[in-house]
């Protein structure tokens, strides 16, 4: 009798869980982060015995991202001292810890919080002070296992995985989570007009969440190519600000807006290139009532005048990460076909890493690499 794909997934689980349960001094493959700028080193570690709460995840797919490369080569500290193995986008299978997680198929959240403390009691979960990081304070996710609190992992419907592959869906973990939890911090309203600078790994998810929630959407950047992926996938307008001053392109802006009969103040502005030239263009573009919402991150300084923000009664926010309680509602868009995750992701085997790393640096990607083992 033929098996469906529900039950051939909890077939191969078991027969990993064996495997795993029967060879626990069994050495696991980490790609290792050992100094900044060097190619990473293959390292064969042991799988450390489960504390209670954890669980053992066999990793399917893990995204490289942009703060990743911060580690790498711009000297950004890691919480755990080097080496350490990178990567904070997974999506993979539970083959040990907890029963009630045993085979499932699941998201790690970028940021795992305490869940105890006053920020996690008061919603905002994603800062807490005691969060864990994949990647950052404990061995992440470019390896063949990761060892994560199960607390708030995010279970992934058999449904979801009719439609994409566990490995595609690690872009859930970071580069649609994070832009959607902006986004609904952000207070965007239909008919809003949402403005997305840099339309890159992340900012053409955060582009295509503020479309489906109704606003009018202009997507920024200076690669033709990201902008024409953007306008095939349904955003309203585009615009390559390259070569232009911020005055030029606020006017530009201002035209665009009135052609798509946006309104003219309270712009919803979303600054996802993590670069000073855009961080600086986003705060030059504040209007009146306008909100400045901040996802990138660079260590440059930028020069602004932050009485802008008093004239124009205007708000500058910040973000970090997504709280663990949105992700259901962000696996549930991508199920739905709502987000098509698949246009803008490219998966390529975890032995690359070193070149990939390169090239993302030299920005020779249009989509989001996801590294699977193999």
């Amino acid at each position: 009798m033929p098996i469906n794909v529900s039950e051939r997934q909890r077939e191969n689980t078991s027969a990993a869980f064996l495997t795993t349960q029967n060879n626990f001094k069994m050495k696991n493959n980490h790609w290792q982060f050992i100094e900044k700028n060097r190619d990473f080193i293959l390292t064969e570690k042991p799988i450390p015995p489960l504390a209670p709460g954890e669980a053992l995840i066999k990793v399917a797919g893990c995204g490289v991202c942009h703060t990743d490369i911060s580690f790498w080569h711009h000297g950004v500290p890691t919480r755990h001292p080097l080496p350490l193995t990178l990567g904070h986008e997974i999506s993979g299978t539970v083959v040990d810890g907890p029963s009630e997680w045993m085979g499932k198929n699941a998201i790690v959240p970028a940021v795992l919080p305490c869940g105890e403390c006053d920020l996690c009691r008061s919603g905002r979960s994603n800062i807490c002070q005691n969060q864990k990081m994949p990647g950052n304070d404990f061995d992440g996710g470019f390896a063949n296992y990761v060892v994560v609190p199960a607390r708030f992992l995010c279970a992934v419907p058999d449904s979801v995985l009719k439609k994409y592959p566990l490995e595609m869906l690690a872009v859930i973990a970071d580069a649609v989570s994070t832009p959607y939890q902006v986004i609904k911090k952000s207070g965007l309203n239909p008919g809003d007009f949402a403005i997305a600078i840099g339309v890159g790994g992340i900012g053409i998810y955060g582009a295509l969440i503020a479309k489906i929630a109704g606003a009018k959407v202009l997507a920024l950047d200076i690669s033709d190519e990201k902008l024409q992926i953007a306008s095939e996938n349904g955003i309203d307008a585009v615009l390559n600000t390259g070569g232009m001053d911020f005055k030029t392109i606020k006017n530009k802006i201002r035209e665009i807006a009135q052609k798509l009969n946006a309104p003219r103040y309270a712009w919803k502005i979303f600054e996802f290139s993590g670069t000073k030239a855009g961080q600086e263009m986003g705060f030059n573009l504040l209007t009146y009532a306008s909100t400045m919402s901040v996802v990138g991150f660079t260590l440059d300084k930028l020069e602004v005048r932050i009485s802008n923000l008093m004239a124009f009664d205007a708000q500058l926010t910040g973000t970090w990460g997504c709280k663990p309680e949105l992700y259901p509602e962000v696996v549930d868009l991508v199920g739905s076909g709502k987000i098509p995750i698949d246009r803008f992701v490219q998966i390529l085997p975890m032995s690359e890493i070193n070149g990939v790393f390169r090239n993302t640096l030299e920005h020779k990607y249009l989509k989001r690499v996801v590294l699977i083992t193999g």
